[in-house]
């Protein structure tokens, strides 16, 4: 197989030009192509008037070696080469005495593949996750939305599937992946129920309810392969001895030994934050970003960045990605978009009010959603490691202040936002988020530094995207988990953690993914770590 790519074609070329295409580019006759399929289909809308599709194909035809050699001679032609093996190969196979059973902590993305690759290679894996399977949670979330009662360990957050389900369902991330690792990712969802399609748009989404089926699917798929998986299983203890893991308590009663845990739980599990802290194990502040949910009529972003276009099915809803550097320092982007989606409440802490965005596959409600944010550091909140997370928590329980202390969310109108006013009326837009919202000042819910630099970026934006400063779009507060507020720093050939013997720590919350399709990416990075651990001891302890 060869692969060719940026090949060229209008957005409404009929399905026959993709092959006329080819053969053209190749310079055979129509025979000479036996088949093809699509490996990537972007989109190029710098030009809204002609958008266009790029596509890379992998193609089978005859006399290969001709074909390749032919191509050194052609004009344009340096964009094709053998297809890459991708096929996922694992790196070791449990022995038939395996003694020592891998734990997994959390089953989010990161815990999810983690779980899932080790019970592949058959070391059947235990995962411990703190909240409920995925169904069950969905009610217990339904339940803040609808009814304002908040389960503290069955939410947005916590619980089967991580806080990725109740999300965009982004499956694309900008990590370097050599070993072809996401292609495992997509495959697996794909064999899960995913659509086919998120092996080759540029930029695929899945959405919360076909997320929900995937993991249920995956589930079982671990199950079979002799792992287990236990709900309402919260670590409460973590037993090290001579600095390396020993065992780990689930809810103050069961004792489980292990000697390789894999650490997955996500970027709000503050308390296991403050339980690993404790026990001596190395965690050190890191950045994060603070700032809004923004709202604009969807049909507003999709004229913007497609112009007459808007609304063609292959370009779906549109989304964006923006960046202004303000003038105080601060840098103000855009982040978490969700195209034709909803912002939703996502604390898992009573008296606390949080946002996030959240969008099913078809990205059909009426607005569109981002966050934006300003990035900070620790010198913003200096002092322990777990400093953010004091940081996190005091601008929290100030938005549920702010929006009633009920958890409505406060909001306000982008017009007033700007202008420094407190709304008092809505306008057209009507905000998504529920339970509800409080009209009120933003500026009382962030620091100013924050305040300041999202203002200015504001009308910036406005530039790429005509209509972003809309006076009646709804900013709605407040966003603060972008991303874990500490690190928990691993080796880096082993991926464990520099002090403590057998301890992985992965994914988000230890501060080493953004997002679905890099969290399952270090899942099973670290999978394959605790594989030739325990097949291969380093350690007197682990023989």
């Amino acid at each position: 197989m060869l692969r060719l790519t940026d090949i060229q074609l209008p957005l409404d070329h009929a399905e026959a030009e993709l092959s006329t295409a080819i053969i053209k580019r190749l310079q055979i006759s129509a025979a000479d192509l036996l088949s093809f399929t699509i490996f990537k289909r972007s989109y190029d809308a710098r030009k809204k008037s002609a958008i266009v599709l790029i596509y890379a194909v992998d193609v089978k035809v005859r006399d290969e070696a001709s074909v390749l050699h032919r191509a050194k001679d052609i004009q344009g032609q340096s964009k094709l080469g053998p297809t890459p093996d991708m096929a996922y190969k694992f790196v070791t196979r449990a022995k038939q005495d395996l003694e020592s059973r891998p734990l997994v902590i959390g089953f989010g993305p990161c815990g999810l593949f983690a779980a899932l690759v080790l019970a592949q290679m058959g070391f059947r894996p235990i995962v411990l996750e703190r909240g409920k399977a995925v169904r069950e949670r969905t009610k217990d979330t339904w339940g803040l939305w609808r009814k304002r009662v908040l389960q503290p360990e069955s939410n947005v957050q916590f619980g089967e599937g991580g806080a990725g389900t109740f999300s965009d369902g982004k499956l694309y991330s900008q990590v370097k992946d050599p070993l072809h690792y996401g292609r495992k990712v997509l495959t697996e969802f794909v064999e899960s129920g995913a659509p086919e399609e998120i092996l080759y748009v540029n930029k695929p989404h899945i959405g919360t309810f076909r997320l929900v089926k995937m993991i249920e699917q995956m589930r079982e798929k671990i199950v079979a392969l002799g792992g287990e998986i236990r709900f309402e299983q919260k670590v409460t203890d973590i037993e090290i001895v001579d600095q390396a893991i020993r065992s780990v308590t689930v809810n103050n009663t069961e004792k489980i030994s292990s000697q390789h845990v894999v650490l997955a739980i996500g970027h709000s599990a503050r308390d296991t934050f403050s339980l690993v802290y404790e026990k001596g194990v190395y965690v050190e502040a890191k950045p994060f970003s603070i700032g809004f949910r923004i709202e604009h009529p969807q049909s507003i972003i999709d004229k913007a960045r497609f112009g007459a276009n808007a609304g063609n099915k292959i370009l779906g809803a549109a989304d964006y990605k923006l960046v202004h550097h303000a003038s105080n320092g601060r840098s103000v982007y855009s982040f978490c978009m969700c195209p034709g989606g909803t912002v939703v409440a996502a604390t898992s802490e009573e008296g606390r009010v949080v946002t996030n965005g959240m969008s099913q596959y078809s990205r059909n409600e009426r607005n569109a959603n981002s966050a934006i944010v300003v990035g900070i550091s620790p010198e913003d909140y200096p002092g322990h490691p777990l400093a953010g997370i004091d940081f996190q928590r005091q601008l929290e329980s100030l938005a549920f202040t702010l929006g009633g202390s009920n958890y409505n969310a406060p909001g306000q109108l982008i017009g007033d936002f700007l202008a420094n006013r407190a709304s008092t009326e809505l306008g057209e837009v009507v905000p998504s988020y529920k339970p509800g919202i409080q009209l009120c000042n933003l500026a009382d819910a962030l620091p100013a530094f924050a305040i300041e630099a999202i203002r200015e970026a504001i009308p910036q934006f406005d530039r790429q995207i005509k209509g972003f400063s809309l006076s009646d779009g709804i900013l709605t507060g407040i966003e603060t988990r972008t991303s874990s507020p500490i690190r928990i720093k691993r080796k880096d050939d082993t991926l464990e953690s520099i002090n403590t013997q057998g301890l992985y720590p992965a994914g988000e919350g230890a501060g080493y993914a953004g997002g679905i399709l890099s969290a399952a990416i270090d899942g099973i990075r670290v999978a394959e770590a605790v594989a030739l651990a325990i097949n291969n001891p380093r350690y007197p302890s682990e023989k």
